[in-house]
């Protein structure tokens, strides 16, 4: 078992980003609600208290008891964990005068101290805090400063236990990841925690799991379900079976590519051209969430059907991710939404789960990709919906329309790798608009579709920007659409952020 560091949420949207930094750092870690520390795990090193939307004075803040974690492990609280600690220990907190989202110079009086002592003097922190520590108790003593706040940083005396009242984790702090390496030090990490490490003990682990049972496993051309396949092939061999349903809703010539793709790495890969299938059930069908779930139900109906023509099944397999558990589960363990990519098919096929990829970030899931000798390509390719282009084709679905779609989405897609523009872009995309525009071809008016294009930039799709793409690239781009694709005079650019946007238009 693999060494780990807990982070206790108490409801930060940066604490994902917290896990993700220490995995950076070679070392495991888990995210786990703020009231469900794993007491009896023995594996676990260190523990970090995350921040929270709460003010610790508020009658329904989260609170745990401390005691015991800070009796047997090392604790760093960052702000709202800060503030926990002082305030169970016996110390004040109280509003700030203002409040402070703003960068800061850390002053550091103490530079013997552990967490903090080999930091330059005056580096740049990120805080962000409506509360303030006003009175520390009489064994915790300050380590760090800034101008506004006299309390950045404290050290509880003949305990290996810090807070900080600024965040690590953001890019904006410029030690932030010496800060957490060095907390890391303290808590006796061997920061051994790498995709080689993680492959050889997983494929280790898949074998002693699965044996000689047969399991199959639903593809989608995305890197989750790529590198859970690969993984599984190194530990069972013939005994993976993958399926690979085209929707009709996939990128021009995807199928074909992709299904010539997995065969090359050896996949067992079983292809189901179901485009009549979808288009049929799609008839007529306008309302968003109404595709949405057609869609899933007759993903789901098309696997189960190809599913039980094959003999002796024993696993489901999918790429599940780390960020898919954790979302599963609020902070008070209440369910708000289902991890599973394929629906209850698990217990209605009297299956058994396979997800090793279950404790892993996207980031991370990329890296093992690469440690496995998978193709680049693949490795990065754009995130793509799982109801593909029926979300990007606004109102009713038909073939006509799918065509469209796809030949402006591939000419887009096509020429952001020609200008080396791809890789600078987390996703990009063709919409095809339920609006007709007058145009004028040669010498005559017409009257046909409008296409938007979608570019953002992200890290992990919770917030996105527009991607300030070069005019000369669009103009480009929209001229090749309108002369090459049947249908469409017209183009437009999306320059909407997330939020209040969202990525996909439906």
């Amino acid at each position: 078992m693999h060494e780990k560091i807990i982070i206790l949420d108490f409801g930060s949207p940066t604490t994902q980003l917290i896990g993700r930094k220490i995995r950076e750092l070679n070392t495991y870690c888990e995210i786990v609600p703020y009231n469900k520390f794993p007491y009896n795990d023995k594996t676990v090193k260190g523990v970090i208290l995350s921040g929270s939307p709460f003010s610790v004075n508020d009658p329904d803040a989260f609170k745990t008891d401390l005691s015991t974690i800070r009796s047997y492990y090392p604790v760093l609280g960052i702000c709202y964990g800060a503030q926990l600690i002082v305030q169970s220990s016996g110390g004040e907190i109280g509003k700030s005068s203002s409040r402070e989202y703003d960068l800061a110079r850390l002053r550091i009086p103490d530079h013997s101290d552990a967490l903090l002592g080999n930091l330059p003097q005056d580096s740049q922190v990120w805080l962000s805090l409506s509360d303030n520590i006003l009175r520390l108790p009489e064994n915790f003593r300050i380590i760090a400063s800034t101008e506004k706040v006299e309390v950045a940083g404290y050290k509880v005396e003949d305990e290996p236990t810090w807070g900080i009242q600024f965040h690590p984790e953001s890019s904006h702090t410029e030690q932030g990841m010496q800060i957490l390496d060095n907390f890391l030090t303290i808590c006796g990490c061997q920061k051994d925690w790498t995709p080689a490490s993680f492959i050889e003990t997983t494929i280790k682990q898949l074998k002693e799991q699965l044996g000689d049972d047969k399991v199959i496993l639903a593809l989608s051309g995305g890197v989750d379900s790529s590198v859970t396949a690969v993984l599984l092939n190194k530990a069972i061999g013939k005994n993976l079976t993958c399926i690979f349903v085209d929707h009709g809703l996939l990128r021009k010539n995807e199928f074909e590519k992709v299904l010539a793709d997995y065969q090359d790495m050896g996949l067992n890969v079983i292809g189901i051209d179901a485009k009549e299938h979808f288009y049929k059930a799609l008839k007529g069908v306008t309302d968003p969430e109404k595709k949405r779930k057609i869609i899933g139900k007759g993903f789901i109906e098309i696997f189960e059907e190809e599913a039980r023509k094959l003999k002796n099944i024993k696993w489901l397999a999918q790429g599940t991710i780390y960020p898919d558990i954790i979302e599963s589960l609020s902070v008070t363990g209440t369910t708000i939404k289902s991890h599973h990519n394929v629906g209850g098919l698990p217990e209605k096929m009297n299956l058994k789960l396979c997800e090793p990829l279950r404790i892993l970030f996207k980031d991370e899931v990329r890296r093992i990709g690469l440690a496995l000798g998978m193709n680049p390509q693949l490795i990065y390719r754009h995130p793509f919906p799982g109801p593909g282009l029926g979300i990007r084709i606004l109102g009713e679905i038909t073939p006509e329309k799918v065509r469209i779609v796809q030949d402006a989405d591939d000419i887009f897609i096509s020429a952001l790798h020609a200008a080396d523009l791809y890789d600078k872009v987390w996703q990009a995309g063709a919409i095809l608009l339920p609006v007709q525009s007058v145009g004028v071809m040669g010498d005559e008016r017409t009257y046909e579709n409008a296409i938007a294009l979608r570019a953002v930039t992200s890290i992990d799709a919770m917030t996105a920007d527009w991607a300030r793409l070069p005019y000369e690239f669009l103009a480009k781009v929209s001229n090749d659409i309108i002369h090459k694709v049947k249908g469409v005079n017209r183009v437009v650019y999306d320059i909407s952020s997330k939020p209040p946007a969202t990525i996909e238009w439906e």
